[in-house]
């Protein structure tokens, strides 16, 4: 819409290079309204799209062999991802070749961490999506070992975070896993959602509101393929607001919103 009120307006204010110009910033505008702050031209989503599977791939085996072995559970988070993403048979070969490279005890991530960032790094929303993965991924045994923690935190600080955010994440998606089965009936599970959502019973119905749609709109499948995550993946992201919505649904019902 922008773009074709750009070309109009430069026409009739600049003649035919103001309104080459106009259809440029319309369309600048539009791509941003519809994909979000850090969107590129779709031709180049490829190298975005190549460079989060690779890192998430390598990064889930460098997690997984991180307290000294590969779990049964992890190896079939990872099978169910694979399957979830609808990967061909080639492409299963080298996501788990990526897997096993990761899983290496000579593997070291920082060149992956460096790659991933000056293609990724400068996008609103790649970064936090592929940490919470990856904290999802430790989480498939049902906790976060130690030694799990540190490769996590390790990365986190490689992707521009600093310790006390990537423990609120951390706390905000160990919580959010909570209602992954549905909402929980438990008395704790009040205090989990207030956690999931990153907010405290002391906030406002309107900061509540806020951080609720906040974490929505970091999740908008729009925003992250326009962002350069793959459309594949977006099943996962989905998963992540189906855990807030539930979240935020108990804490509605509790404090009648």
């Amino acid at each position: 819409m922008f773009k074709f009120i750009g070309f109009i307006a430069g026409y009739y204010f600049f003649g035919f290079f103001g309104a080459l110009f106009g259809l440029f910033v319309g369309s600048l505008i539009d791509r941003l309204r519809a994909y979000g702050a850090g969107a590129i031209n779709p031709l180049q989503n490829a190298l975005r799209q190549t460079v989060f599977i690779e890192t998430m791939f390598l990064s889930m085996g460098k997690l997984a062999k991180a307290d000294g072995r590969v779990s049964q559970d992890e190896i079939a988070h990872v099978e169910a991802l694979m399957q979830k993403l609808g990967m061909t048979a080639e492409h299963r070969i080298q996501a788990i070749a990526l897997f096993k490279r990761g899983a290496d005890p000579a593997f070291e991530i920082e060149s992956t961490c460096a790659r991933f960032m000056s293609v990724c790094g400068h996008t609103k929303h790649l970064k936090q999506v592929l940490l919470v993965y990856l904290i999802v991924m430790a989480l498939a045994d049902g906790h976060i070992h130690p030694a799990e923690e540190a490769v996590l935190a390790d990365i986190a600080v490689r992707l521009g975070y600093d310790q006390a955010t990537f423990k609120h994440l951390m706390d905000m998606v160990l919580n959010q896993s909570h209602f992954a089965g549905g909402q929980p009936s438990t008395a704790a599970a009040l205090d989990d959602a207030y956690k999931a959502l990153g907010v405290t019973k002391d906030n406002t119905d309107q900061e509540i509101k806020r951080a609720y749609r906040k974490l929505m709109s970091q999740y908008h499948p729009d925003k992250l393929i326009g962002q350069g995550l793959p459309e594949d993946m977006i099943a996962m992201a989905t998963e992540q607001t189906k855990e807030i919505q539930l979240a935020h649904d108990l804490i509605t019902q509790s404090r009648n919103i």
